[in-house]
């Protein structure tokens, strides 16, 4: 695979990132319908996981208050980062990131996160955040992150139906 370059969010990139990210995330998916169990997980998402996280991952895209860039191998979208930034507190928050299977193991979820590090640095944020699930399908996001020098703090949420 050809090494990424990453570049900021055009907007014809929008199908593309939204597509990977729905890749990028079935197995995430999977791991929580397994933790939560069908039917709960089922509730959660009516119409279905998919649809919700494209609609998620375009809203992000779109918003003002998010910046995106995409990691680009050759003419293909191999991943995106978005980031927040709050300037008041001084942090910086990776909201989203996702790279197509096909690119994985390859290092662009660690250049992306690099590459987030880096431009909260330039904006003068203090502190860098970014949460992920503790179940199996995170555990690859757990191992960027850790690699990437984010020190863990255990959080539970517990979900029950009424």
């Amino acid at each position: 695979m050809p090494r990424s370059v990453i570049r900021e969010f055009r907007p014809d990139d929008l199908d593309a990132v939204v597509e990977l990210s729905v890749r990028a995330w079935t197995p995430v998916f999977t791991s929580l319908a397994e933790v939560l169990g069908s039917g709960l997980f089922a509730w959660m998402h009516p119409d279905g996981w998919p649809a919700a996280q494209r609609k998620a991952v375009a809203e992000a895209c779109r918003s003002e208050g998010t910046h995106v860039w995409v990691a680009e191998a050759g003419t293909a979208v191999a991943g995106f980062v978005a980031v927040r930034f709050d300037p008041a507190e001084s942090t910086g928050e990776i909201h989203m990131i996702a790279v197509d299977p096909p690119y994985q193991q390859e290092g662009v979820g660690s250049r992306l996160t690099e590459f987030a590090l880096d431009r909260m640095r330039e904006r003068g944020m203090a502190l860098a955040l970014v949460e992920t699930g503790g179940d199996p399908g995170h555990a690859p996001a757990r191992r960027t992150y850790e690699r990437a020098g984010f020190t863990p703090l255990p959080i539970v949420r517990y979900f029950r139906r009424l």
